[in-house]
């Protein structure tokens, strides 16, 4: 992408899970001048229609993308595209996914084998995506 590099994340507890990292020295947007904050913003928003394209393809239950750029607990710019779905339980759908605790850490979420097809079209979307705009 042309401000980074969009990796699928370590864990998958809402499969689709994606992360933008910049590609260069930044803490935070404001650190970056305009026209690259805007830049690595439409990189973010392009990774996540790749990912809706692509979760939507293999999910009846796909909802939609909810985008985040923290950086509470590590100093390095980058922006997390979260898939979101009808099937998790309301209480935690209807907000930010840090609502889910330590569970999105639990071990049976890790990216392993089972999320090669979901990466791959993900990336086969990303590319499309790119091509389009």
């Amino acid at each position: 992408m042309s401000t980074g590099w969009a990796i699928m994340a370590n864990t998958q507890h809402l499969p689709g899970y994606c992360i933008l990292m910049y590609d260069g020295d930044a803490d935070q947007l404001t650190e970056l001048p305009v026209d690259e904050r805007v830049a690595f913003m439409r990189d973010v928003v392009l990774l996540g229609e790749a990912v809706e394209r692509a979760c939507r393809a293999v999910d009846s239950g796909f909802l939609r993308i909810n985008y985040e750029v923290l950086g509470n607990t590590w100093p390095h710019l980058h922006g997390h595209v979260h898939a979101r779905y009808w099937w998790e339980p309301e209480e935690l759908r209807i907000g930010p996914v840090y609502l889910y605790g330590a569970q999105r850490a639990d071990p049976q979420h890790q990216l392993d084998s089972r999320h090669n097809d979901l990466r791959t079209r993900i990336a086969e979307s990303l590319r499309q995506v790119l091509d389009e705009n």
